[in-house]
């Protein structure tokens, strides 16, 4: 084993005093409740972090309103945006191994990976973000007016802030999830409240501390830590805020949409998925089961769009199948401090328990399990696993598992793989594994997801924007596209 050891600055900041950012004070819950965090690599408590209550919610929004509305923050130039958000990325990358030591203790992935993956893709985002913040454009628009022949106009179109932003964000990627929404805002002039999933809050109140660090002015980022029925709830039905951005599950999505129409906030949601991988029958087959494998057992097969469903032209089925299988039981579990791992546990014992309903499922109804298929402790662990023989409209593949679960389907030609790959309420990613350019652009209109990958999964930019159809949600982060989402249009019309 090569169990990393912990940085004095990552044992100190667990240790500390719990505490959360509203305004310019980092403070205790009103009512002093705090509620556990656990590693999940071994189940046992990490720390405390406070429950939030409403009236902290409220008052953390209320810091945000008057930093919007009031603070010199509503006068920041483009400049100043810019280089408030470099510099935080530099502070970023200055503590790059301690956030990635807390993400692994409050999360369970690997430290190794969340250093060169999810803290440098946060890190590269923000940098990205910030070169937005000086090309936020307007455009002068000739108009007729034609109720007015005889008078002339001048008239112009503004893009401005929106306002207050609601973050809630999801557990499976903690930090840079938090950056995907904190980047557009800052970069716009908006402010933030950002609420950090239940389970995993301790990358949030890092960043916290750096946004400080970097010279924000009080109230433009404020850090509440706390349960979703009260503090996410709480934050949802504020009616200071001005636009709603949310990452999570489709259930919890929808109802953010419903309260968010009540007050017609703006809302952004990027919920569930159930992407398919799918393997044309000249793909490289080797490179497509590496990447099928990879597709559904990063990160615990805790991702949104981890490629979870498998199509597989019939007559390489099996050994795809079986060349996946190999991999998967070569795959070493274990702590996310211990470099050599392959995969770390799920996040909690009722993820575990979830992800182990559905393999149970599966047996239960005559499925084969090809691989795995089975759970341990101490800690969340499931090992990765790889169904056959199930019917396309079985639980297993129409229902979102978020775990190590893989369910693979043969198909016939093209169109039947194209008809099973869009039998899904999801639409938020899906690969093609081909060497065939005809093909791969004749599939790629007709299949209904917001992203498709060639040759590979998951693959993101900052540049490319990222969201999904149907269930899978409304808007879209990154790109210039998040952009769009965090201002407001207004027009202006000047009767010379």
């Amino acid at each position: 084993m090569a169990i990393a050891t912990l940085l004095p600055a990552t044992t100190a900041f667990i240790q500390r005093a719990p505490r959360m950012l509203i305004g310019a004070e980092w403070v205790e819950a009103a009512d002093g409740q705090t509620m556990p965090l656990r590693n999940p690599a071994t189940g046992e408590q990490l720390c405390v972090v406070p429950r939030a209550t409403v009236d902290d919610v409220d008052r953390a929004v209320l810091a945000a309103r008057q930093a919007f509305d009031d603070s010199p923050w509503s006068r920041t130039r483009p400049r100043e945006r810019q280089n408030l958000l470099w510099k935080l990325a530099d502070l970023m990358q200055r503590d790059a191994e301690l956030l990635a030591q807390l993400e692994c203790l409050n999360n369970g992935k690997s430290a190794a990976v969340a250093q060169v993956m999810d803290v440098q893709l946060a890190i590269d985002f923000l940098r990205y973000m910030a070169g937005w913040a000086t090309k936020i454009e307007g455009s002068s628009v000739e108009v007729s007016v034609p109720l007015m022949p005889d008078q002339q106009f001048h008239s112009f179109i503004r893009r401005e802030a929106v306002g207050v932003v609601g973050a809630i964000v999801a557990w499976n990627f903690p930090l840079l999830l938090a950056c995907w929404k904190l980047g557009p805002a800052l970069a716009t002039g908006c402010t933030v409240v950002l609420k950090p999933a239940d389970e995993t809050p301790l990358t949030a109140l890092k960043l916290a501390e750096l946004v400080q660090e970097a010279g924000y002015p009080d109230g433009v980022f404020n850090l509440v830590t706390g349960t979703g029925i009260t503090a996410g709830s709480a934050l949802t039905r504020n009616p200071l805020v001005d636009k709603l951005t949310f990452t999570g599950s489709t259930a919890v999505g929808k109802e953010i949409g419903k309260v968010a129409m009540d007050s017609m906030t703006r809302v952004t949601l990027e919920l569930g998925g159930k992407s398919p991988t799918i393997v044309m029958a000249d793909a490289d087959l080797g490179s497509a089961a590496a990447g099928a494998a990879s597709a559904i057992f990063f990160n615990q097969g805790q991702v949104c769009c981890a490629g979870s469903r498998l199509y597989v032209q019939r007559k390489h089925f099996d050994n795809v199948v079986a060349d996946i299988a190999g991999i998967a039981n070569a795959m070493k579990l274990g702590s996310g401090l211990d470099s050599s791992v392959d995969m770390g546990p799920l996040i909690s014992a009722r993820q575990q328990e979830r992800v182990w309903r559905y393999i149970e499922m599966g047996r239960e109804s005559g499925a084969t399990i090809a691989c795995g298929g089975e759970q341990f402790g101490p800690g969340y662990f499931v090992k990765p696993t790889v169904i056959v023989d199930v019917d396309q409209k079985h639980s297993l593949v129409q229902e979102e598992i978020f775990g190590p679960v893989l369910v693979a389907i043969p198909f016939d030609d093209e169109a039947d793989a194209l008809r099973m790959a869009n039998d899904s309420p999801y639409g938020l990613g899906a690969s093609i594994w081909s060497n065939d350019l005809a093909a791969v652009h004749r599939m790629i209109p007709r299949i209904k997801s917001g992203s498709v990958w060639v040759n590979c999964h998951s693959a993101l930019d900052p540049a490319l924007p990222f969201g999904g159809y149907k269930m899978s949600g409304v808007g879209r982060e990154m790109g210039y596209a998040a952009i769009e989402h965090y201002t407001e249009l207004k027009s202006v019309l000047i009767k010379l």
